[in-house]
């Protein structure tokens, strides 16, 4: 089940839609449908679903990514997601939300080929990728650059 058929299910179920109907709509088995909302939390009567998800959403229990349920630590801030994929790829995918301050963003010129990059928050930036890097550590002109 992808990403996108996922969050299609979790719409339709709160919109009050059964298994069956959601399962015609996506083309996909009752049973596949029914493990999936059990899982997540999205079973029962229209009513109970979309109280119950509110709760979730109250309590940060879902993961903003993949919307697995989330165990959470009694104390400490709350997790937002599941793992580390999901909070690397949910970030790629949002970078509109981050709060980049101007004063983080620093202009260099690249050691190794000479191109002008800007660099978020690391002063000790010396190259503009990692295939550059590599290419001024451990290539010469023997090896033919």
């Amino acid at each position: 089940m992808t990403p996108e058929q996922k969050e299609e299910i979790y719409k339709l179920r709160l919109q009050g839609l059964g298994y069956k109907a959601i399962a015609r709509e996506m083309q996909l088995t009752v049973d596949a449908i029914k493990g999936y909302c059990r899982r997540h939390h999205l079973n029962g009567p229209a009513e109970v679903v979309e109280l119950n998800s509110e709760v979730i959403k109250e309590k940060n229990a879902l993961c903003l990514h993949c919307k697995n349920p989330i165990r959470q630590k009694q104390y400490g801030r709350r997790k937002r997601f599941c793992s580390d994929a999901c909070r690397y790829t949910w970030w790629n995918e949002n970078q509109d939300k981050r709060s980049k301050k101007p004063a983080a963003i620093y202009q260099y010129t690249c050691q190794n080929c000479g191109r002008k990059f800007s660099a978020y928050g690391n002063k000790q930036r010396k190259y503009c990728s990692h295939n550059c890097f590599v290419k001024f550590k451990f290539w010469s002109e023997e090896d033919g650059i």
